[in-house]
């Protein structure tokens, strides 16, 4: 069972998320008797982590606005790992050996059982060969852009960089709260980018009710296809960057290749242009995030080649929001757990979806609704994460097997003892398990961004 303490934090979590929903509701009525133009202003319910473009912790971070006229917003952490040589990427996967020592745990078992502590897993991290102190020092090799310690980029025309996998992560908060930005997801993020060795896309989607459904969903997709474009204009700008460099008279500035908006703006982002492998792209769902992440791979997978050179490999749904109009064994049994409840998480569906067509079996809300497509057998391969406390789990397991059942690699880690968002909560995401539960994806991950395929054994 949870501690005396998670059980004590999940009952005033509980009166606040509520108190939260019922003034969404109160605002959300004055929006519409009063008329309401899409401007809102929210006070901040939780702490909020500014971004940090140093290496201060293995993890550098920078805010952009993907869509200014709609605030979509991505935060980038970018770890510290990209600093190294490009062949660095082959000799450290050829080094790796990750190995899972629980019994029975094969690759093809579709659910594992970890203790609260999670002391079955063994990692084997590699470091830099040769890292150094002075992160200009590293800089200045690799023809990259560094002041004041500060990492700043790259010139497209420069030397080549350590390419990254990219992974985008949705942050959870019943669609209704929470952000890209926040002290916990932003701790979470750079876990993540540090154990996976990827380039984390924190996705700041739009709200409820202010934005219905599915303008979450739209925000999530929006995202993927700013990735593809960034990718395309990378290029473009090293192509750009060669054709002028073969003029003897064009000064060493002038190489960069940039390419600028109407006002002077460069468009590429430079970090992603350095170190993002897009074809190599991880999707990651928390809680409400996870029906995110779901849609926006099977947006993918319809896309196909449209997509190019963006590639979902694989997606990790972590405690997913699923819930269906006929209730499952745990929706039964666990209806009044820790956190978030069944009647609580119901309330978000209400502000979630559009007036009028609330539904739990609406596609956002069941995976498993009939005519949802692609087929299920095109979907990537799918790690879900459950916690044995949690209402929904019944739900997400029910979705793994019908996964599988089409041959697709989907399987299920359930945490002994757990809560909903027992490895991303604020209170929580310093223990043990948390701890645990991030390296558990991470071995996981790197079995489909590997560069020379499945080095990763179990």
């Amino acid at each position: 069972m949870p501690s005396v303490a998670v059980k004590l934090y999940s009952v005033f979590f509980k009166f606040m998320l509520k108190h939260r929903l019922q003034n969404r509701i109160q605002i959300d009525d004055t929006n519409a008797n009063n008329g309401s133009f899409g401007v809102t202003s929210r006070p901040n319910e939780e702490s909020i982590a500014a971004s940090n473009p140093l290496f201060t912790d293995g993890v550098a971070t920078k805010d952009l606005h993907v869509d200014p006229a709609n605030s979509v917003s991505i935060r980038i952490f970018l770890p510290e790992t990209c600093l190294g040589s490009p062949d660095s990427d082959l000799k450290s996967q050829s080094k790796s050996t990750v190995r899972v020592s629980a019994a029975g745990s094969d690759s093809n078992q579709a659910l594992l059982r970890r203790n609260s502590y999670g002391n079955q897993t063994h990692i084997h991290k590699n470091g830099f060969n040769h890292r150094r102190s002075s992160l200009g020092c590293i800089a200045d090799d690799l023809g990259l852009k560094s002041e004041n310690g500060v990492y700043r980029g790259y010139s497209p025309a420069g030397k080549n960089c350590r390419k990254l996998p990219v992974m985008l992560q949705f942050h959870g908060g019943g669609f209704v709260s929470g952000s890209n930005d926040s002290a916990a997801n932003d701790l979470f993020c750079r876990r993540i980018a540090k154990l996976c060795d990827v380039i984390v896309l924190a996705v700041g989607y739009r709200l409820a009710p202010e934005d219905r459904y599915p303008a979450a969903f739209e925000d999530g997709l929006k995202v993927l296809h700013w990735l593809a474009k960034q990718a395309n204009l990378a290029e473009c700008s090293k192509s750009v960057g060669s054709r002028r460099g073969g003029g003897a008279d064009l000064k060493k500035s002038d190489t960069n290749g940039h390419i600028a908006d109407a006002f002077g703006a460069s468009l590429v982002e430079p970090w992603l242009a350095a170190h993002g492998d897009p074809s190599r792209c991880v999707l990651l769902g928390v809680s409400c995030g996870g029906n995110i992440a779901d849609y926006v791979a099977r947006k993918a997978v319809e896309a196909g080649k449209l997509l190019d050179p963006v590639k979902v490999v694989a997606q990790v749904l972590m405690y997913p929001f699923f819930i269906g109009s006929v209730p499952t064994h745990s929706e039964i049994k666990l209806a009044n757990s820790y956190f978030y409840d069944k009647a609580l998480c119901t309330l978000a569906w209400k502000l979630f979806l559009p007036e009028g067509e609330f539904d739990l079996d609406h596609p956002a809300a069941n995976p498993l609704t009939p005519g949802r497509g692609p087929p299920l057998k095109r979907m990537p391969p799918t790690l879900t994460v459950i916690a044995e406390h949690d209402w929904m789990r019944d739900r997400a397991i029910a979705y793994s097997e019908e996964l599988r059942k089409v041959n697709v690699d989907a399987p299920v880690l359930e945490y002994k003892d757990a809560v909903h968002e027992f490895a991303t909560l604020d209170m929580l995401l310093k223990t043990p398990q948390a701890q645990a539960c991030a390296e558990d994806i991470a071995i996981w991950v790197k079995k489909y961004i590997s560069l020379r395929g499945h080095e990763f054994s179990y």
